[in-house]
């Protein structure tokens, strides 16, 4: 693969030789949450040029982050999914992630909000010190899209669509009060009380909830 090389026998030269090119770590960041096909990376980075997402994943097969595979009958296509060499740059993922929401406010104009993107935000906001020896279940409605979260003796999985047995739902109504929740700009109370959030199950997760999940 022809990459852009720093000429520094340093690790983070080394990585960033390889995801260092733009939209790499995006690719990256959406199929952290699974196997996608190439419909699924386009409709999840609607503004890349097909020639770029094409290019990416070429380069990301050929370093070893990402592999191809066939679906099994009766589904057709072929799918993208992260090596276990892939996967292990999660938690340098959601360190960025991290580090970068300090700056966010409210969206830039023109600036998606994607379900791949809600999905890292959760990964990012998760805090497993709150969460330690907890099980619980959430579903967040977020309109266009429904993110699960399972949370089991402390560990996240993220997932979209319908939670199985969610112990919470969350929808979102208006605003932003899932944000607000996670930045600790608004508490549970306020955003229930006002309407723009609404609940299914026991009201008490909500807070258990913005617990672990807080930028």
């Amino acid at each position: 693969m022809a990459t852009r090389e720093y000429g520094q026998f340093c690790g983070l030269a080394r990585a960033m030789e390889v995801i260092g090119e733009r939209w790499a770590v995006l690719i990256v960041r959406n199929l952290l949450s699974g196997p996608q096909r190439y419909t699924d990376l386009r409709r999840g980075l609607p503004a890349i040029p097909t020639n770029v997402l094409s290019t990416r994943l070429k380069q990301l097969e050929e370093a070893g982050l990402a592999t191809r595979r066939a679906l099994p009958h009766p589904e057709r296509g072929v799918v993208y999914e992260l090596t276990a060499h892939g996967r292990d740059l999660e938690p340098a993922l959601i360190a960025l992630g991290r580090w970068g929401a300090r700056t966010m406010t409210e969206p830039r104009p023109g600036e998606a909000i994607t379900a791949e993107s809600v999905a890292m935000s959760f990964r990012t906001a998760y805090r497993p010190e709150a969460a330690q020896g907890a099980t619980a279940g959430f579903e967040v409605r977020m309109g266009e899209f429904t993110i699960r979260l399972q949370v089991t003796d402390g560990a996240l999985a993220v997932g979209f669509g319908a939670h199985p047995a969610p112990d919470l739902v969350v929808e979102r109504l208006s605003g932003h009060p899932v944000r607000e929740l996670m930045s600790g700009s608004r508490t549970p109370d306020e955003v229930l009380a006002d309407g723009s959030l609404r609940v299914e199950g026991d009201p008490a997760l909500l807070g258990r909830f913005a617990e672990m999940f807080r930028f």
